[in-house]
């Protein structure tokens, strides 16, 4: 772990986030999350103090978008595999290759599960799952999402339930309830507060006239995990061992969950912040699912 020096707290840690990527990935499921994670210090306009340290790892030295994008990754699956034990943030962003990874059940689905097995072996450390749009799939695909709550992009909600039934028989019978939401946290662990009207993630009234969130306010988690109320052996009794699990609907999706995971593991401030300079309306009403508090 990289960390930052800061006078009054002590040193900060940087966030290790760990972007998979796929042949025929969606560029802009991969930009989104990285311009906003990117640009997230855990103290405002202070470029010294970046909160996330974001690594791309693919099959290929360069991968290529659906819209013609190369990129370059940092590290293959294998050193990925290796070091895993790093990174406290994984992202899987969709794109049309989704379907050729799951045909194959090539990586990088090994990759996630393994993510996952290591949350369940190892509670004491806050890791978080996140997807972008179709890479719902994936997770859907490598038998995560049973027993919890998802989404995936508007298109796919059928597919998703098709994936989530077949995984439930391969596993433990356990559905998954996919649910048309913009985006879907499990296993979050922040205080809602006595006062819901002032917690910025619920929404008093939706726009559809349907059900309001019961959303969790995000808070300076990081910095304040080693003061929480969660013993490791409460968190190991949670699905898959504590394990935060985001799913988004897509692009836009996409940024409104990363804007979430600032303000979760960084400070709302640094979230408000990220959005401002990105000049981008923020839409803070989640859904969350698959609690145990």
């Amino acid at each position: 772990m990289s960390a930052i020096e800061d006078s009054s707290d002590g040193p900060i840690e940087v966030i290790q986030v760990l972007i998979v990527l796929h042949p025929s990935f969606g560029a802009q499921e991969l930009c989104g999350p990285l311009e906003v994670l990117s640009n997230a210090h855990h103290k405002l306009k202070d470029p010294a103090s970046k909160a996330f340290e974001c690594t791309i790892a693919a099959g290929s030295p360069g991968v290529t978008s659906s819209s013609g994008l190369t990129v370059k990754a940092d590290i293959n699956f294998e050193d990925a595999h290796e070091d895993l034990k790093e990174y406290d943030v994984l992202i899987v962003p969709g794109g049309v290759g989704v379907d050729d990874v799951l045909k194959k059940d090539a990586e990088p689905i090994k990759l996630i599960q393994d993510f996952a097995k290591l949350q369940q072996t190892d509670p004491s450390k806050e890791r978080t799952l996140m997807s972008i749009g179709t890479g719902s799939l994936i997770l859907a695909h490598a038998g995560l999402l049973q027993g919890l709550a998802a989404t995936t992009h508007p298109d796919y909600y059928t597919k998703m339930e098709i994936i989530c039934k077949e995984a439930a028989r391969r596993g433990d019978l356990e559905q998954t309830d996919v649910m048309e939401e913009n985006y879907v946290v499990n296993n979050a662990r922040f205080d809602l507060g006595e006062k819901l009207e002032e917690n910025p993630f619920v929404l008093s009234k939706r726009p559809d006239g349907r059900r309001k969130s019961i959303a969790r306010k995000g808070s300076n988690a990081w910095k304040e995990s080693v003061k929480r109320r969660e013993s490791n052996a409460r968190r190991a009794s949670l699905r898959l061992g504590g394990l935060r699990v985001i799913t988004s609907g897509g692009v836009t999706s996409g940024l409104d969950a990363s804007l979430y995971l600032v303000a979760a593991m960084v400070s709302h401030e640094s979230a408000q912040e990220v959005a401002r300079v990105l000049q981008y309306s923020w839409n803070k009403g989640i859904t969350v699912d698959g609690i145990d508090v």
